[in-house]
């Protein structure tokens, strides 16, 4: 009785195994990169196997996702996500809410930003929304001042007031780390510093306020929000579980949104 029970039981999970809907998911690496690998532990028993897919970059995983090499990705804000919109013409859509992970400012010359000199190299990401998340971050710091109207993506050209000559270095968001040798700051998103191996929480020498509006979300095509594996992707980043995980690995430089 014993070796039919087992055998049944084998069988059964077997058919639930066979039965479980499939999808990839687009991240960066980091820390969207390690939850999503929790995320989908979670999700495996409520019968959606996740194959987490890596981009080294931030431009790929939109594009993947339009042309339906995966299904949802997550690893970007919604200032991000509606620029990639109206620039590419992506029609994608977030379904949930996942992480807030604030901005930080890194140095291997200084150790205040008080003792930022003039005429300082900085580097900043080349991407419009995370390089104008940067300006804001060192404006909110006192370092410059940008012009009215200019919203969440401000560039360079907007700053009406540098007073210490500050050099601007764009640079794609993945080399920054790369820059601290040659720079005297770089302002680092934070997938891209744990990466590296820097730890936002005692490397970083300024970081951007919890409450900006760069929360993190998951997104899919357009049309694919009511299926079925979506309500089951967000109900699995949702889980106590994963909360835990990211509280527990992270020691707040990374932020639950939900």
């Amino acid at each position: 009785m014993l070796r039919i029970v087992t055998l049944t039981s084998v069988l059964a999970l077997a058919a639930a195994s066979a039965m479980a809907e499939e999808i990839k998911v687009g991240v960066s690496p980091g820390e969207h990169a390690e939850i999503m690998e929790e995320v989908a532990k979670i999700a495996k028993p409520m019968g959606l196997d996740i194959d987490v897919v890596e981009f080294s970059d931030y431009v790929v995983p939109n594009q993947a996702l339009a042309d339906g090499d995966i299904q949802a990705n997550s690893f970007q804000h919604v200032p991000y996500l509606d620029n990639q919109m109206k620039d590419r013409g992506f029609d994608l859509v977030p379904v949930a809410d996942t992480i807030t992970t604030p901005m930080g400012i890194y140095s291997d010359k200084i150790e205040d930003m008080a003792n930022l000199e003039d005429g300082a190299k900085v580097a900043i990401p080349n991407d419009p929304t995370n390089g104008g998340r940067a300006l804001l971050l060192l404006q909110s710091l006192g370092m410059i001042k940008l012009a009215e109207g200019t919203g969440l993506v401000p560039s360079p050209l907007d700053i009406e007031e540098n007073d210490k000559g500050l050099k601007f270095l764009e640079l794609d968001a993945a080399q920054l780390p790369r820059s601290l040798a040659d720079t005297d700051i770089a302002v680092i998103n934070t997938n891209y510093a744990i990466a590296s191996g820097l730890n936002p929480k005692t490397d970083s020498i300024a970081m951007e306020a919890a409450d900006s509006p760069y929360v993190n979300v998951i997104v899919v095509r357009n049309g694919d929000e009511d299926q079925p594996w979506v309500k089951t992707l967000v109900e699995a980043y949702h889980s106590d579980e994963v909360k835990k995980f990211i509280d527990d690995s992270y020691h707040g430089t990374v932020i639950t949104a939900w």
